[in-house]
């Protein structure tokens, strides 16, 4: 079965922003898009309680009584949604799909035999950032492939850099990718995604990575500047080691290594004002502990300008 760039729309403006960045990507990859969207039924307790009246159960998310889907509306979101795209951007191939059940689940699990899942977010005006809503969340921490989330205001020259006159333009080439590198445990997934996101849209890889001072420093202990070089300057050979065996599997791929003092997150949520995507991972917990996103992740996902995508690795 191909694979597919699978989108989770609901008709709002976020899931039209996921919807159409879905359509670019599917361009760079070669792979059609699917538009899914999930009918939640009614609660039964609001739906056997014989004192709710129609007006009550009219409100729960616009749905018919008794948890029946209204027949005029049941799959017109979809089907508008994959018209206008292919009104938009004509050779992508696009289907549908009308899911019942809750939305966090119903997602994760239609994202299972995709290449990537995409996701919209609210924007949060005009500090930036994202506002990554509860479903959203829960699915970048139980999918096990790739996820994006896109912002309800992207456009498309948001990713790309400034044209000769410096006017944004999609003729102008993409901007960076940026991937955020754990060095104590890269995964080749993480950073495969990575690199692939860049060969696609011909830019150089920015590879982020932020770290702290050793447990032996007390708190609040000043570093001195000789020492922070010597630490920074033996990070760096650390990047560059992990790097190696990929720069020479993508050698068109630019590689910019910056390994810096500070939050990790910090340092990506800076990186991401300059990127087409920004790349970061989310380990899977197959455990009683259950399902974690991370606090770097947690923080990109939220504050980011630009795309985020999320890869779940081991």
């Amino acid at each position: 079965m191909p694979r597919t760039i699978t989108v989770g729309i609901d008709g709002s403006p976020e899931s039209r922003a996921a919807a159409e960045w879905a359509a670019r990507e599917a361009k760079l990859r070669g792979l059609p898009v699917k538009l899914i969207h999930v009918w939640e039924p009614i609660p039964e307790h609001l739906a056997d309680a014989t004192h709710s009246g129609a007006e009550t159960l009219q409100h729960w998310t616009g749905r018919s009584e008794m948890g029946v889907p209204p027949a005029e509306g049941w799959g017109r979101i979809p089907r508008e949604a994959a018209e206008s795209l292919r009104l938009r951007h004509p050779g992508v191939e696009v289907t549908t799909e009308q899911l019942t059940g809750l939305p966090a689940e119903a997602v994760a699990r239609a994202a299972q035999d995709a290449e990537l899942l995409v996701l919209g977010s609210r924007g949060l005006g005009g500090i930036g950032g994202f506002l990554v809503g509860s479903v959203g969340l829960a699915v970048v921490a139980h999918s096990e492939r790739p996820v994006v989330l896109v912002r309800a205001d992207e456009q498309a020259t948001d990713e790309q850099a400034m044209d000769a006159v410096g006017i944004p333009s999609t003729a102008a080439p993409f901007r960076p990718v940026v991937l955020g590198l754990d060095v104590s445990r890269p995964d080749e997934a993480l950073i495969g995604f990575a690199f692939d996101a860049a060969t696609r849209r011909k830019v150089p890889l920015r590879v982020v990575h932020g770290w702290n001072l050793p447990p032996y420093y007390a708190y609040g202990m000043a570093l001195e500047p000789a020492v922070e070089r010597e630490m920074a300057k033996g990070d760096a050979v650390i990047v560059t080691e992990v790097l190696r065996p990929w720069r020479q599997k993508f050698p068109d791929v630019e590689v910019v290594e910056q390994s810096h003092y500070g939050s990790p997150s910090t340092l990506l949520i800076d990186a991401s004002q300059e990127a087409s995507l920004v790349v970061v991972g989310r380990r899977i917990r197959r455990s009683s502990v259950g399902a974690h996103i991370g606090p770097v992740t947690h923080a990109v996902l939220h504050h980011a300008t630009a795309p985020v995508a999320v890869v779940a690795h081991d």
